[in-house]
């Protein structure tokens, strides 16, 4: 019913078809299957009672931990659940809204009982699959919730749980995108590491531990290739007489031809991050005579860490002592701001 019915009739919901009909069944027919209420007790009627909890600094210091734990989880998963949704509808989320939303609600849950909440990637994937192409069906979601808690709640128990568990089947077979999984795994081999890894973890252990282990293993592979890819040369003594060295500017490689004795210019291509610093390092030992002036060419150079930031503050410090002055050239924002 799930997966055929919307093929018939598009606008009608397979799934909330199955809960009706199933839980008809069930209640009328007295099946011996597990529901929502026999399993998990009465939905109640009653609205939450407002508490504001009594807080103290020994209280403070013992949930500050925990607390900042699940904020950032939280972000994560819920950032992670609009990719997800962006992916399915074609549109693009707003993460600082997203953020301060779960933020505003995270802090009013608390004060009527409630226990923190983030965006769910198995909600929202059915959402849309269901047909929702908007934020507007979040806020009817939550709506809808509110009526059969309020009005519906002996009703909403007698969902059977089997149904609960075939549509979340068939709601992870269409996010799961195996034509996508399969890519990854014939890609790079560290690409192939990230996504099995995170998937066992998903399957064997927890989503939430996943994504922690997902993201530090991609920061840790994003951090080598932007390693790898950045490069430094010297370009003082490249050029031959009347050849300009292959894919440099004209213009350039005039100008090089023209730096006095004991220039050498350095030019950084790629992020000056831990791998490009000690590639500037040992390209620095590299000269053979000690230069008076040193040109750091930094036009290709986007971003710059607390590692480049160093080495360039230690040869600053070298030139102050007699060594040969350091100058920066074509410097972009960031690297001006550090």
């Amino acid at each position: 019913m799930i997966v055929f019915l919307p093929r018939a009739i598009p606008k009608l919901p397979g799934s909330l078809v199955a809960i009706i009909v199933t839980t008809a069944a069930v209640a009328i027919g007295e099946w011996p299957v597990e529901t929502v209420g026999s399993r998990f007790g009465e939905v109640s009627g009653a609205l939450p009672s407002f508490a504001f909890p009594t807080l103290d600094w020994a209280t403070v210091t013992h949930l500050f931990s925990p607390a900042l734990s699940i904020a950032l989880l939280a972000g994560i998963e819920s950032l992670l659940s609009a990719v997800v949704a962006d992916g399915m509808t074609g549109r693009r989320h707003r993460s600082n809204t997203e953020l301060i939303a779960q933020g505003v609600a995270n802090i009013a849950s608390p004060l009527f009982g409630g226990i923190p909440a983030t965006g769910a990637i198995a909600r929202t994937a059915t959402n849309v699959k269901s047909g929702a192409v908007s934020p507007i069906a979040g806020i009817i979601h939550a709506a809808v919730l509110f009526v059969i808690l309020i009005a519906a709640g002996k009703w909403a128990a007698l969902i059977p749980l089997p149904t609960l568990a075939g549509i979340l089947l068939v709601v992870a077979y269409n996010m799961s995108e195996l034509h996508l999984f399969g890519y990854v795994l014939k890609s790079t081999r560290s690409d192939a590491m990230v996504l099995l890894t995170t998937f066992l973890l998903t399957v064997f252990v927890d989503l939430t531990v996943a994504i922690q282990v997902g993201v530090v293993l991609a920061a840790f592979l994003f951090m080598k290739r932007m390693a790898d890819v950045a490069q430094v040369r010297a370009l003082t003594g490249l050029l031959d007489d009347g050849e300009c060295e292959s894919g440099m500017d004209p213009h350039d490689a005039e100008l090089l031809r023209q730096a006095p004795e004991g220039v050498e210019v350095f030019e950084v291509n790629g992020p000056f991050f831990f791998g490009a610093a000690h590639k500037f390092q040992h390209a620095l030992s590299e000269v053979q005579r000690t230069p008076k002036v040193i040109v750091l060419r930094m036009r290709n150079v986007l971003a710059l860490d607390a590692t480049g930031l160093r080495v360039l503050e230690e040869s600053l410090s070298v030139a102050k002592r007699g060594g040969p002055k350091l100058l920066l050239s074509e410097v972009h924002s960031q690297p001006v701001i550090l």
